[in-house]
């Protein structure tokens, strides 16, 4: 049976291989310290992990990117590390809202919407006007969001005292709507701008007024991206890549049992790898799993305070979601499909229809990854990916009983409804957008909350985390400082809200906070180049930092491989 390789003794430990976890991790060993990333699953990447089928490559949960253009806060980030990081594609055309009687498409220049809605809507020209002049506004605030990147936590008194003052300048524009939610809120927000109901039917899917106004704004100031050729999958692999190059260990089938302690004091950590027993000895862990399965099974029952593992419970989170990924024998644009995210919405249904996990009635989203990216299907097939937002607890938590351990046990029962709903969906898409879809199916794959849990281990199968809501700003869930010395957040639960940006933030933040403490120069160069204090020539100037030979090279997809093999047999 494999053993692992070890040394007894490692600077920091790393539980989880998200995009959270790999960014702490690769930022520690580039300023020198020895590091050991145990990752659950067999593969890196958590929910950018996506998966191979044949000779097709699947993205399971990215709907877009944001800040990863050159100028975003991921970009600058993933510069510090190196040059050769996967650069995402901007997006031309962004999100089509689909209902029984509307079909609008938002593209990168949001004023060709605004006029055709003007034409179609003359009468509420002026609150047309204003309502795109408003998501601008947002759209320019997210533009500065990389002003904010740093935590308070890593910050001095002063330090804090200007942040307070970027940040009021960040949410000043969003204070006019944040009461604007739920059901009658949202009705209300939008009568502030429009009379016409045809108008109000197109964003009959939203839970707020931010949810419409947001992606017009990031619109307006290029902030979407697809992601990167050869999937989002390569984001980690890439970053896996550089931790590999200064000689850090990323050790995957790797379920840590255990945070070890002393005084209250991180030691080490305890984990089991295919049936054996493991334990190294380590100054910190960064963890970047989940929170309650930190604070629940991995520590004593002690060493948290009740108070803040009930704040955890009641926590709100964003929705899990029933994903499907479809092999096509032919290209999405044979079906209709383009560039942009299509957004089905039920506008006759209930507000509560639209998120309550019913397949007739759900809001659905389909994306053509293929169609952005050609080298994830062979050559004249495609991939289409449809997400329906769904939660644990429907039917009975998906027809499963969980186990001992905290797992969820699947039986027929749960494979029958998977497939039923995933067959309505599939049957809905056909008849909203792409007429004779099933006959062009090769074959398909689908995650429910259960699988996402499966895979991810974040709570009820969640997406993305903790929303960033009044509730939750309150109760302080969002932290990287845990009741035990020397035991880091570091993963979506260390900040409100979910996706890439802020996973990459979590796991920067992290690593300020180590260097803090342990190499102040290094600690220094790197804030004050994510405050804009100098270049990035300057920072990869400074000896705290271990260079690094951008050599990573991207391996070519399933579907490349086999189009050479093609040739080279001719």
């Amino acid at each position: 049976m494999e053993k692992l390789e070890l040394k007894p003794y490692y600077d920091i430990a790393v539980i989880g291989a998200g995009v959270g976890g790999l960014t702490a991790a690769a930022l520690l060993s580039k300023a020198g310290f020895s590091v050991c990333v145990l990752e659950k699953e067999p593969h890196v990447g958590g929910y950018l992990a996506g998966f191979r089928r044949k000779d097709f490559i699947f993205d399971t949960a990215i709907h877009w990117l944001n800040q990863c253009n050159p100028d975003g806060l991921v970009s600058r980030l993933f510069d510090v590390l190196g040059s050769d990081h996967p650069n995402a594609i901007p997006q031309k055309r962004i999100r089509r809202y689909k209902g029984d009687d509307f079909d609008y498409l938002l593209t990168n220049n949001p004023d060709e919407w605004r006029d055709q809605l003007i034409a179609e809507f003359p009468t509420d020209q002026k609150g047309i006007e204003q309502f795109f002049k408003a998501a601008k506004k947002l759209g320019k605030s997210f533009k500065n969001y990389s002003r904010i990147f740093r935590s308070e936590e890593t910050m001095s008194f002063f330090e804090r005292m200007k942040n307070k003052k970027r940040l009021l300048e960040f949410v000043i524009p969003f204070i006019p709507f944040i009461t604007y939610s739920g059901e009658q809120g949202l009705k209300k927000g939008l009568n502030k701008y429009f009379k016409n109901e045809g108008i109000h039917r197109i964003f009959a899917s939203e839970t707020e007024l931010l949810s419409c106004l947001i992606p017009i704004g990031w619109a307006y100031y290029g902030d979407f991206q697809s992601p990167p050729k050869g999937g989002g999958q390569v984001i980690p692999e890439w970053l896996q890549y550089v931790i590999k190059f200064y000689n850090n260990p990323i050790h995957c089938k790797c379920r840590v049992t255990q945070i070890l302690l002393e005084n209250n004091t991180v030691t080490g950590v305890a984990f089991e790898h295919r049936g054996n027993d493991y334990a190294i000895n380590c100054k910190y862990v960064v963890a970047a799993n989940d929170v309650e399965t930190l604070y629940e099974k991995m520590l004593p029952e002690n060493a948290i305070p009740a108070k803040l593992k009930n704040k955890l419970k009641k926590a709100e989170m964003y929705s899990s979601s029933v994903t499907i990924s479809i092999a096509l024998d032919c290209t999405p644009e044979a079906l209709g499909f383009n560039e942009e995210l299509v957004h089905i919405a039920c506008e006759k249904g209930s507000f509560e229809d639209h998120s309550g996990g019913d397949p007739l009635k759900s809001e659905i989203s389909i994306l053509a990854p293929s169609l952005r990216d050609k080298s994830m299907a062979p050559e004249g097939q495609g991939t289409l990916t449809l997400f329906m937002p769904a939660y644990m607890d429907f039917s009975d938590n998906w027809f499963t009983k969980m186990d001992e351990q905290g797992n969820y046990t699947r039986g027929e029962e749960y494979k029958k409804l998977k497939h039923e709903i995933a067959d309505q969906i599939i049957g809905r898409v056909e008849a909203k957008c792409a007429p004779g879809l099933r006959s062009h199916i090769l074959f398909y794959e689908v995650a429910t909350p259960v699988t996402h849990h499966r895979y991810t281990g974040n709570k009820n199968g969640t997406m993305m985390g903790a929303k960033p809501g009044r509730e939750n700003m309150q109760n302080k869930i969002a932290h990287y400082k845990t009741p035990v010395k020397n035991l880091l957040l570091g993963g979506h639960w260390a900040e409100l809200g979910g996706g890439v940006p802020i996973a990459v933030k979590a796991g920067t933040n992290a690593t300020l906070l180590i260097l803090k403490k342990e190499n102040k120069a290094a600690f220094h160069s790197l804030a004050a180049y994510l405050d804009n204090k100098i270049l990035l020539e300057t920072l990869l100037k400074d000896t705290c930092f271990k260079p690094y030979d951008n050599s990573w090279v991207q391996p070519p997809t399933p579907a490349q491989k086999r189009s050479r093999l093609v040739k080279e047999n001719k």
